[in-house]
């Protein structure tokens, strides 16, 4: 055999060699792709302080909250009180206030009456599509799986957050302060029944702690009824307009 045909068949044997030495490669590289994680799952493994922080304090609240719904059913630890509480939180009901409030309006006959009242009624609606706005947004279910009943569908009060009774009773309080004059323990009284009303739907099992935060938001609502405050006249003319009185708008 030749010398030439010896660096031939050497090259030969010598060819396929990188070819394995790729595929070598190759199955490790695939390998360590179907090992890696995803970025999600990385999140998870490794979260950050602020997460951890955030979690920590929203499994507090539903701890918290869940122990504090002694008012669910009449077998629970307070199932005695079951009735006065839902009828405390009952005051603080949208469609309670929005029907007193048009009932009182039917019955003043002072101008300065109805004025206060005509406001009060616009600012019961706004926080109403305010906070079913917000609740639609954030879907946060209550602590216990509880059906909403008739009057909170009426109402739009469907979720969690923000708790529409505990916004609407904050509002409430402050729109009387400021434009009603009462005695000091009938004020007192009056703040007392807003914090109690938040309550009462947190014994009900139907918000959690944290959605009594949302009484930020009924300060919001003051502020712009506070700006946008209409006039006698302009109150006189949205009766007339209701009652189709036209003959009584000078």
């Amino acid at each position: 055999m030749s010398h030439c045909e010896t660096t031939e068949r050497g090259e030969d044997l010598a060819s396929p060699r990188p070819i394995r030495i790729s595929r070598t490669r190759s199955r490790v590289k695939n390998v360590k792709e179907t090992t890696k994680l995803p970025d999600e799952d990385c999140m998870l493994l490794n979260p950050s302080f602020r997460g951890i922080a955030i979690n920590s304090l929203l499994a507090i609240d539903i701890c918290l909250s869940k122990r504090l719904g002694v008012c669910i059913h009449t077998t629970s630890s307070w199932g005695s009180m079951c009735s006065a509480v839902t009828l405390l939180a009952l005051t603080g009901h949208g469609f309670t206030w929005i029907c007193g409030t048009l009932v009182c309006l039917t019955q003043s006959s002072t101008l300065a009456g109805q004025e206060v009242l005509i406001n009060l009624l616009i600012a019961l609606i706004l926080d109403i599509l305010t906070v079913a706005g917000v609740q639609k947004l954030v879907r946060r279910k209550g602590p216990w799986d509880i059906t909403p009943g008739f009057l909170d569908c009426v109402a739009l009060d469907t979720y969690s957050f923000p708790a529409a009774h505990a916004s609407r009773a904050a509002m409430v309080s402050k729109f009387l302060l400021s434009h009603l004059v009462l005695a000091v323990l009938l004020r007192v009284l009056l703040v007392l029944w807003a914090i109690l009303v938040g309550l009462s739907r947190v014994l009900l099992g139907q918000h959690h702690l944290t959605d009594m935060v949302c009484f930020t938001l009924s300060f919001l609502h003051f502020s712009l009824m506070e700006k946008v405050w209409l006039s006698s006249g302009a109150c006189q003319t949205l009766i007339s307009i209701g009652t189709f009185s036209w003959g009584s708008v000078h």
